[in-house]
Protein backbone atom coordinates (compact mmCIF):
# COMPACT_ATOMS: atom_id res chain seq x y z
CA UNK A 1 0.00 0.00 0.00
CA UNK A 2 2.57 2.38 0.20
CA UNK A 3 2.29 3.25 -3.65
CA UNK A 4 -1.11 4.47 -2.84
CA UNK A 5 0.24 8.41 -2.96
CA UNK A 6 2.61 7.56 -5.73
CA UNK A 7 -0.84 8.39 -8.60
CA UNK A 8 -1.17 9.50 -11.95
CA UNK A 9 -0.15 13.08 -11.40
CA UNK A 10 1.78 12.78 -8.17
CA UNK A 11 5.08 14.03 -9.80
CA UNK A 12 5.89 17.19 -9.44
CA UNK A 13 5.84 18.12 -13.19
CA UNK A 14 3.31 19.72 -14.92
CA UNK A 15 0.23 18.84 -13.94
CA UNK A 16 -1.83 16.09 -16.44
CA UNK A 17 -5.17 16.67 -18.10
CA UNK A 18 -7.32 14.84 -16.06
CA UNK A 19 -9.63 12.26 -17.64
CA UNK A 20 -12.01 12.11 -14.99
CA UNK A 21 -15.92 12.64 -15.22
CA UNK A 22 -16.67 14.31 -11.93
CA UNK A 23 -19.60 13.68 -10.05
CA UNK A 24 -21.71 14.44 -6.80
CA UNK A 25 -21.02 11.79 -4.55
CA UNK A 26 -24.10 9.87 -3.35
CA UNK A 27 -25.44 6.93 -0.53
CA UNK A 28 -25.12 3.31 -1.93
CA UNK A 29 -25.24 1.69 0.77
CA UNK A 30 -28.69 1.65 2.46
CA UNK A 31 -29.83 -1.40 3.45
CA UNK A 32 -27.46 -3.89 5.83
CA UNK A 33 -26.34 -6.55 2.85
CA UNK A 34 -25.06 -3.52 0.55
CA UNK A 35 -22.16 -3.61 3.25
CA UNK A 36 -20.44 -6.53 1.08
CA UNK A 37 -20.22 -4.16 -1.99
CA UNK A 38 -18.63 -1.66 0.42
CA UNK A 39 -16.25 -4.12 1.33
CA UNK A 40 -15.26 -5.00 -1.83
CA UNK A 41 -15.09 -1.49 -3.77
CA UNK A 42 -12.66 0.44 -5.27
CA UNK A 43 -13.25 3.00 -2.31
CA UNK A 44 -12.90 0.67 0.37
CA UNK A 45 -9.91 -0.23 -0.87
CA UNK A 46 -8.41 3.28 -1.86
CA UNK A 47 -9.25 4.31 1.76
CA UNK A 48 -7.87 1.82 3.86
CA UNK A 49 -4.97 2.02 1.49
CA UNK A 50 -5.01 5.67 2.52
CA UNK A 51 -5.52 5.30 5.94
CA UNK A 52 -2.49 2.28 6.30
CA UNK A 53 0.40 4.86 3.85
CA UNK A 54 0.59 7.58 6.47
CA UNK A 55 0.42 4.78 9.32
CA UNK A 56 3.96 4.18 8.00
CA UNK A 57 4.83 7.60 7.07
CA UNK A 58 4.39 8.41 10.56
CA UNK A 59 5.90 5.40 12.09
CA UNK A 60 8.33 6.64 14.93
CA UNK A 61 8.07 10.63 14.53
CA UNK A 62 7.16 13.40 16.60
CA UNK A 63 4.71 15.75 16.00
CA UNK A 64 7.18 18.53 16.64
CA UNK A 65 10.01 16.86 14.04
CA UNK A 66 10.96 18.75 11.00
CA UNK A 67 8.79 17.88 7.60
CA UNK A 68 8.25 19.56 4.26
CA UNK A 69 5.20 21.67 4.50
CA UNK A 70 3.77 22.30 0.48
CA UNK A 71 1.82 25.48 -0.45
CA UNK A 72 -1.15 23.05 -0.94
CA UNK A 73 -0.98 21.83 3.10
CA UNK A 74 -0.71 25.17 3.68
CA UNK A 75 -3.51 25.92 1.87
CA UNK A 76 -5.91 23.14 4.17
CA UNK A 77 -4.31 24.84 6.79
CA UNK A 78 -6.04 27.93 6.26
CA UNK A 79 -9.11 26.34 5.32
CA UNK A 80 -9.37 24.77 8.73
CA UNK A 81 -8.31 28.35 10.39
CA UNK A 82 -11.35 30.18 8.65
CA UNK A 83 -13.65 27.19 10.20
CA UNK A 84 -12.34 27.80 13.40
CA UNK A 85 -12.82 31.44 13.37
CA UNK A 86 -16.29 30.88 12.30
CA UNK A 87 -16.68 29.06 15.56
CA UNK A 88 -15.50 32.31 17.93
CA UNK A 89 -18.24 34.00 15.54
CA UNK A 90 -20.94 31.82 15.98
CA UNK A 91 -21.39 31.62 20.01
CA UNK A 92 -23.69 29.49 21.60
CA UNK A 93 -27.28 30.46 22.22
CA UNK A 94 -29.25 30.05 25.83
CA UNK A 95 -31.19 26.85 25.84
CA UNK A 96 -33.02 24.33 27.89
CA UNK A 97 -31.11 21.56 27.11
CA UNK A 98 -27.45 20.93 27.89
CA UNK A 99 -26.38 19.54 24.93
CA UNK A 100 -26.68 19.90 21.28
CA UNK A 101 -26.37 23.72 21.82
CA UNK A 102 -28.34 25.13 18.48
CA UNK A 103 -25.49 27.29 17.27
CA UNK A 104 -24.11 24.48 15.44
CA UNK A 105 -26.64 24.80 13.04
CA UNK A 106 -25.72 28.48 12.12
CA UNK A 107 -22.14 27.37 11.84
CA UNK A 108 -23.05 24.84 9.55
CA UNK A 109 -24.89 26.74 7.96
CA UNK A 110 -21.98 28.70 6.87
CA UNK A 111 -20.08 25.75 6.08
CA UNK A 112 -22.73 24.42 3.33
CA UNK A 113 -22.72 27.59 2.11
CA UNK A 114 -18.92 28.17 1.79
CA UNK A 115 -18.00 24.48 1.04
CA UNK A 116 -17.34 24.53 -2.47
CA UNK A 117 -15.60 28.13 -2.58
CA UNK A 118 -13.04 27.20 0.26
CA UNK A 119 -12.19 23.47 -1.47
CA UNK A 120 -11.54 25.83 -4.55
CA UNK A 121 -8.94 27.41 -2.80
CA UNK A 122 -6.92 24.65 -2.14
CA UNK A 123 -7.33 23.17 -6.10
CA UNK A 124 -5.54 24.47 -8.96
CA UNK A 125 -7.38 25.76 -11.57
CA UNK A 126 -7.71 23.20 -13.78
CA UNK A 127 -9.47 20.87 -11.58
CA UNK A 128 -12.03 23.27 -10.77
CA UNK A 129 -14.46 20.89 -11.75
CA UNK A 130 -13.44 18.56 -9.28
CA UNK A 131 -14.69 20.78 -6.52
CA UNK A 132 -18.50 20.41 -6.22
CA UNK A 133 -16.95 16.38 -5.28
CA UNK A 134 -14.69 16.96 -3.10
CA UNK A 135 -16.71 19.44 -0.70
CA UNK A 136 -19.07 16.87 -0.47
CA UNK A 137 -16.48 15.15 2.04
CA UNK A 138 -15.43 17.95 3.91
CA UNK A 139 -19.15 19.16 4.66
CA UNK A 140 -20.02 15.61 5.86
CA UNK A 141 -16.55 15.74 8.36
CA UNK A 142 -18.03 18.12 11.02
CA UNK A 143 -21.03 16.13 12.29
CA UNK A 144 -24.69 16.63 11.88
CA UNK A 145 -26.39 19.78 12.03
CA UNK A 146 -29.83 17.73 12.59
CA UNK A 147 -28.87 15.68 15.24
CA UNK A 148 -25.78 18.08 16.39
CA UNK A 149 -23.68 15.29 17.09
CA UNK A 150 -20.15 14.39 15.56
CA UNK A 151 -18.61 10.54 15.12
CA UNK A 152 -16.11 8.43 13.98
CA UNK A 153 -18.16 8.47 10.54
CA UNK A 154 -17.39 12.60 10.06
CA UNK A 155 -13.62 12.10 10.58
CA UNK A 156 -13.79 9.24 8.04
CA UNK A 157 -15.38 11.59 5.62
CA UNK A 158 -12.28 14.38 6.13
CA UNK A 159 -9.90 11.59 5.89
CA UNK A 160 -11.39 10.25 2.79
CA UNK A 161 -11.59 14.19 1.77
CA UNK A 162 -7.89 14.50 1.90
CA UNK A 163 -7.52 10.91 0.31
CA UNK A 164 -9.80 12.53 -3.01
CA UNK A 165 -7.21 15.28 -2.91
CA UNK A 166 -4.20 12.74 -2.82
CA UNK A 167 -6.48 11.14 -6.01
CA UNK A 168 -6.08 14.44 -8.03
CA UNK A 169 -2.78 15.14 -7.08
CA UNK A 170 -3.34 18.03 -5.03
CA UNK A 171 -1.33 16.42 -2.48
CA UNK A 172 1.79 14.58 -3.02
CA UNK A 173 3.73 11.66 -1.70
CA UNK A 174 5.85 13.88 0.27
CA UNK A 175 3.30 15.28 2.19
CA UNK A 176 2.59 12.35 4.00
CA UNK A 177 4.00 13.58 7.33
CA UNK A 178 2.44 16.84 6.84
CA UNK A 179 -1.06 15.40 6.07
CA UNK A 180 -1.29 13.70 9.60
CA UNK A 181 0.39 16.25 11.81
CA UNK A 182 -0.12 19.47 10.48
CA UNK A 183 -3.48 19.33 8.58
CA UNK A 184 -5.37 16.57 10.60
CA UNK A 185 -4.03 17.77 13.77
CA UNK A 186 -5.07 21.00 12.70
CA UNK A 187 -8.72 19.16 12.10
CA UNK A 188 -8.83 17.52 15.34
CA UNK A 189 -8.27 20.96 17.04
CA UNK A 190 -11.20 22.30 15.29
CA UNK A 191 -13.28 19.12 15.95
CA UNK A 192 -12.47 19.24 19.94
CA UNK A 193 -13.18 23.16 20.00
CA UNK A 194 -17.04 22.37 18.08
CA UNK A 195 -17.57 19.80 20.61
CA UNK A 196 -16.97 21.45 23.24
CA UNK A 197 -18.54 24.61 22.14
CA UNK A 198 -21.70 23.69 21.10
CA UNK A 199 -21.95 20.38 23.66
CA UNK A 200 -22.11 17.95 20.57
CA UNK A 201 -23.60 14.17 21.56
CA UNK A 202 -21.18 11.35 20.53
CA UNK A 203 -22.34 9.89 17.35
CA UNK A 204 -23.21 6.44 17.27
CA UNK A 205 -21.26 5.91 20.34
CA UNK A 206 -20.72 2.54 22.68
CA UNK A 207 -20.61 4.80 25.33
CA UNK A 208 -18.39 3.23 27.99
CA UNK A 209 -17.58 -0.01 25.66
CA UNK A 210 -15.76 2.42 22.56
CA UNK A 211 -12.80 3.30 22.22
CA UNK A 212 -13.21 7.33 22.44
CA UNK A 213 -16.24 9.39 22.23
CA UNK A 214 -15.25 11.10 19.01
CA UNK A 215 -11.98 9.94 17.18
CA UNK A 216 -10.48 6.50 16.37
CA UNK A 217 -7.63 7.38 13.72
CA UNK A 218 -5.63 9.81 15.90
CA UNK A 219 -5.16 6.95 18.00
CA UNK A 220 -4.01 4.89 14.98
CA UNK A 221 -1.86 6.81 13.36
CA UNK A 222 -0.60 8.50 17.44
CA UNK A 223 0.73 4.74 18.73
CA UNK A 224 2.46 4.39 14.92
CA UNK A 225 4.43 7.58 16.14
CA UNK A 226 5.27 5.95 19.38
CA UNK A 227 6.59 2.58 18.07
CA UNK A 228 10.16 1.87 18.86
CA UNK A 229 10.07 5.14 21.72
CA UNK A 230 13.33 4.41 23.71
CA UNK A 231 11.10 5.08 26.93
CA UNK A 232 7.48 5.60 26.73
CA UNK A 233 5.23 2.07 26.94
CA UNK A 234 1.60 1.65 26.06
CA UNK A 235 1.50 1.64 29.87
CA UNK A 236 2.72 4.89 30.20
CA UNK A 237 -0.30 6.60 28.94
CA UNK A 238 -2.70 6.45 31.75
CA UNK A 239 0.25 8.09 33.87
CA UNK A 240 -1.08 11.85 34.05
CA UNK A 241 2.39 13.82 34.64
CA UNK A 242 3.91 11.20 31.24
CA UNK A 243 0.62 12.68 29.45
CA UNK A 244 1.86 16.14 30.63
CA UNK A 245 5.06 16.36 29.66
CA UNK A 246 4.73 14.70 26.16
CA UNK A 247 1.14 15.03 24.71
CA UNK A 248 2.56 18.06 22.25
CA UNK A 249 4.97 15.22 20.39
CA UNK A 250 2.61 12.25 20.28
CA UNK A 251 -1.24 12.49 18.87
CA UNK A 252 -2.34 9.30 21.07
CA UNK A 253 -1.61 11.35 24.34
CA UNK A 254 -3.16 14.98 22.83
CA UNK A 255 -6.03 12.34 22.87
CA UNK A 256 -5.77 11.06 26.08
CA UNK A 257 -5.31 14.72 27.48
CA UNK A 258 -8.70 15.76 25.77
CA UNK A 259 -10.67 12.79 27.48
CA UNK A 260 -9.44 13.55 30.75
CA UNK A 261 -9.94 17.06 30.56
CA UNK A 262 -13.71 16.30 29.16
CA UNK A 263 -14.11 13.48 31.66
CA UNK A 264 -14.73 12.79 35.19
CA UNK A 265 -14.19 9.71 37.41
CA UNK A 266 -11.31 7.08 37.34
CA UNK A 267 -9.77 6.19 34.02
CA UNK A 268 -10.14 2.89 34.22
CA UNK A 269 -14.03 3.60 34.30
CA UNK A 270 -15.13 6.08 31.77
CA UNK A 271 -12.53 4.52 29.20
CA UNK A 272 -12.29 0.99 29.31
CA UNK A 273 -11.04 0.20 26.09
CA UNK A 274 -8.37 2.47 26.56
CA UNK A 275 -7.46 1.20 29.68
CA UNK A 276 -7.35 -2.38 28.57
CA UNK A 277 -4.87 -1.00 25.81
CA UNK A 278 -2.41 0.05 28.18
CA UNK A 279 -2.12 -3.45 29.42
CA UNK A 280 -0.51 -4.29 25.75
CA UNK A 281 3.11 -5.10 25.66
CA UNK A 282 4.20 -3.48 22.81
CA UNK A 283 3.57 -0.10 20.83
CA UNK A 284 3.09 -2.50 17.58
CA UNK A 285 1.10 -4.56 18.89
CA UNK A 286 -1.29 -1.74 20.14
CA UNK A 287 -1.16 -0.35 16.56
CA UNK A 288 -1.84 -3.62 14.28
CA UNK A 289 -4.45 -4.06 17.48
CA UNK A 290 -6.21 -0.79 16.72
CA UNK A 291 -6.01 -1.29 13.05
CA UNK A 292 -8.45 -4.45 13.29
CA UNK A 293 -10.37 -2.49 15.59
CA UNK A 294 -11.06 0.23 13.37
CA UNK A 295 -12.01 -1.87 10.43
CA UNK A 296 -14.43 -3.87 12.63
CA UNK A 297 -16.48 -1.36 14.93
CA UNK A 298 -16.54 1.56 12.19
CA UNK A 299 -15.64 0.45 8.48
CA UNK A 300 -17.68 -2.74 9.07
CA UNK A 301 -20.87 -1.03 11.17
CA UNK A 302 -23.90 0.01 8.74
CA UNK A 303 -25.03 2.40 11.47
CA UNK A 304 -21.49 4.44 10.32
CA UNK A 305 -21.01 3.49 6.88
CA UNK A 306 -24.41 3.68 5.31
CA UNK A 307 -24.04 7.57 5.68
CA UNK A 308 -20.41 7.68 3.51
CA UNK A 309 -21.00 9.03 -0.15
CA UNK A 310 -19.62 7.46 -3.25
CA UNK A 311 -18.37 9.08 -6.30
CA UNK A 312 -15.66 9.04 -9.18
CA UNK A 313 -12.43 9.34 -6.78
CA UNK A 314 -13.51 6.88 -4.44
CA UNK A 315 -16.44 4.48 -6.76
CA UNK A 316 -18.51 1.74 -5.23
CA UNK A 317 -17.81 -0.20 -7.80
CA UNK A 318 -15.79 -3.40 -6.96
CA UNK A 319 -11.40 -3.38 -6.84
CA UNK A 320 -10.24 -3.22 -10.53
CA UNK A 321 -6.80 -3.97 -9.38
Amino acid sequence: FTSFLHLPGASEEVAPPVQQCFMVPKKEINVVSDMAKWKRSQAYADYMGFILTLNEGVRGKKLTCEYKVSEAIEKLVALLNTLDRWIDETPPVDQPSRFGNKAFRTWYAKLDQEAEKLVSTVIPKHLADAAPEVAVYLKESVGNSTRIDYGTGHEAAFAAFLCCLCKIGVLRVDDQMAIVFKVFNRYLEVMRKLQKTYRMEPAGSQGVWGLDDFQFLPFIWGSSQLIDHPSLEPRHFVDEKVVNENHKDFMFLECILFITEMKTGPFAEHSNQLWNISAVPSWSKVNQGLIRMYKAECLEKFPVIQHFKFGSLLPIQPVTS
